[in-house]
């Protein structure tokens, strides 16, 4: 978009002398409350530093002469800045994925074969779905409904359940307990009953334990196992990195959505991962 922005400064500025151009460059990251955020995208083009250079032979008065242009053809045209906001918006995005696809491959073990987290769906499922969630995230209540009926209707999902307490101390019990029952093959009834829970604390997580017939003095005792810790503060580190800054997020091969997807959201990503070819699955 700034291609397309500056000939038209250049053309208003040819009585301005050589270089003009450039230094127009210069004049939009001097109107930082102007252009504020996108001044840090024009500089990290490769014209930038050259601009920067140049900047350097123009007077005091020839630089405001060159700043009052800008603004003026800004003023006349502000609808450049919009575009430059959804280029600035793209890039980022586009940015923000291909880190994404980067981390997911480097860990790709802990993201989607990490020993301290429970899969349900087919095991041996050929594409795997990965949800970080929270026992205190309303729209992770709503998610289970829609996993179910995901592995109902596709027999080869796989579905990775990574806890991801963000809601504090009665959210952390509860993921703790929750992988802690793992060992005694309650999980996913503890978990669909912690789920219908409207709130969840740590005096109801034993409650619920003991209701879906846990020994609740047996997973007090796993709850302490250092490797669920060590497995929560990777699963932190992992959404940290991902840009899953809440709950629920998805991973499905190599793409990432953060908040909730109904099952027909998630087949339609399926489909197109199946159809392009998985990178990790």
């Amino acid at each position: 978009m700034f291609n397309r922005a500056l000939p038209s400064v250049a053309a208003l500025t040819t009585r301005k002398g050589a270089g003009v151009a450039a230094a127009a460059i210069v004049a939009l990251a001097a109107l930082g409350t102007v252009l504020s955020p996108m001044r840090d995208a024009a500089v990290a083009q490769s014209s930038a530093p050259a601009a920067v250079d140049v900047s350097k032979s123009f007077s005091g008065d020839q630089r405001k002469a060159i700043e009052q242009v800008v603004r003026e053809y800004l003023l006349a045209h502000p609808e450049i800045l919009v575009e430059v906001s959804k280029e600035l918006e793209q890039r980022q995005q586009a940015q923000l994925a291909a880190n994404q696809q980067k981390l997911i491959v480097e860990k790709k073990a802990s993201i989607f074969r990490a020993p301290t987290d429970f899969v349900f769906g087919n095991p041996n499922g050929n594409i795997s779905v990965v949800e970080f969630f929270d026992y205190n995230c309303g729209w992770c209540k709503r998610a289970v409904d829609e996993l179910v009926k995901l592995t109902k209707t596709d027999p080869n999902i796989r579905v990775v359940m990574k806890e991801l307490p963000i809601f504090g101390e009665n959210s952390a019990f509860a993921a703790k307990a929750a992988m802690a029952s793992i060992a005694q093959g309650k999980y996913w009834d503890f978990h669909v009953a912690l789920m219908k829970e409207r709130q969840v604390t740590k005096d109801n997580t034993l409650k619920i334990a003991e209701k879906v017939g846990i020994d609740v003095a047996r997973l007090k005792r796993d709850m302490e196992n250092p490797a669920i810790e060590a497995a929560l503060a990777v699963n932190q580190e992992l959404a940290q990195g991902l840009g899953i800054e809440g709950t629920p997020g998805f991973i499905v091969d190599s793409r990432v959505n953060v908040g909730f997807l109904p099952a027909d959201g998630l087949k339609q990503m399926i489909a197109e991962i199946r159809k392009a070819g998985c990178q990790v699955c």
